[in-house]
């Protein structure tokens, strides 16, 4: 099979690989769909993966084709949704059903071989069931729609008539906007550094959108905020975001040191704003209702999802695009791969 391996940040090759076959207890599926991950810029370019050469990509959809010893209730050909955690069950956090939080888990793409290929070998808990009518594409992005929602449940929630607050309009700050519409916000403010991306934010829902250049002359203050970039700007501006006694939630992971500002540190601390780290998406029962919910939605509808893909390309432009990311000569939403 064709799979794209990472041996050293910016050495990206395409590859023959072997097909994987399913063990006891897992599927083997064919990839129909898999997206870049905003985790997967550092780690293909600037930081590596845990181990390599490795086969990254985690964010993927697709259709079973061989079924291991063991395993029930899954069909040939059925289109199906993969949980990329692979956690350990056995630690304080599994245990609790804070599965995001494992302290020895498993993860497709960067620990172990992911879905930058045309199959994957995959255990049967990390499977979800898809609504078999939907694009393939849309079920590919599962992932990043879940990491929207826990956030904002990471956060308190969103309650009919509050305001919410987006600072980053790529998929999952896009994500995060629907859900606050589906949740019943009055108001959605959303803050990009590119006017294309507050384009596709408008698409989503957002009522008002601002220039982060802009951002010091917004009047709108949010109640539910979530941070999707993770720069210390975009950091700064959602705490200013938020409005007295707001809760904001941290997607965006920084590369370089972060700093808080003397004046971000006393608005939080004299408005009694409240800070949440959330990260990746996972619940109780494994892999959550976050999962569920997201799939539920594509479902139905509700969550839109083809206005925001900017590319859908064959695996093997691939190292290309990346040699473009990293030259910073190319602009995208989502970006996704056949393989």
């Amino acid at each position: 099979m064709r799979a794209i391996v990472l041996h050293a940040p910016k050495d990206i090759r395409l590859e023959e690989r072997d097909k994987p076959v399913a063990g006891k207890g897992e599927v083997v599926v064919r990839v129909a769909s898999v997206g870049v991950c905003g985790s997967d810029l550092p780690r293909m370019l600037v930081k590596g993966a845990w181990k390599m050469p490795l086969i990254t990509g985690h964010e993927f959809s697709g259709h079973i084709t061989e079924i291991g010893d063991g395993v029930t209730g899954w069909e040939k050909d059925e289109l199906v949704a993969v949980a990329p955690l692979l956690p350990c069950y056995e630690c304080n956090q599994c245990k609790t059903g804070n599965f995001s939080r494992c302290k020895d888990y498993d993860y497709f793409g960067s620990r172990r071989d992911g879905a930058y290929a045309e199959y994957v070998a995959i255990p049967v808990g990390n499977l979800l069931k898809a609504p078999q009518h939907v694009d393939p594409r849309a079920i590919a992005m599962t992932d990043p729609a879940s990491i929207a929602l826990h956030a904002i449940w990471k956060a308190g929630g969103m309650t009919v008539g509050k305001i919410g607050g987006v600072m980053g309009c790529g998929p999952i700050g896009l994500y995060a906007i629907q859900w606050m519409r589906i949740m019943g916000a009055s108001e959605i403010v959303a803050v990009d550094v590119s006017e294309e991306k507050l384009a596709l934010a408008r698409e989503a829902g957002a009522t008002t959108t601002v220039l982060s250049k802009d951002l010091a002359a917004n009047t709108m203050k949010a109640d539910v905020v979530i941070e999707a970039v993770g720069i210390d700007a975009t950091i700064n501006g959602a705490v200013m975001l938020g409005a007295p006694g707001a809760h904001v939630a941290f997607i965006g992971i920084p590369v370089p040191d972060v700093k808080l500002d003397n004046k971000t540190f006393q608005y939080f601390l004299r408005q009694e704003i409240s800070l949440h780290g959330s990260w990746n998406s996972f619940g109780a029962p494994f892999p959550g209702p976050q999962w569920t919910t997201t799939l539920e939605k594509f479902g139905t509808g509700e969550l839109k999802w083809k206005f925001m893909i900017s590319h859908d390309l064959d695996l093997s432009e691939l190292p290309e695009i990346f040699r473009r990311f990293d030259a910073r000569d190319i602009h995208f939403s989502k970006v996704l791969f056949r393989p």
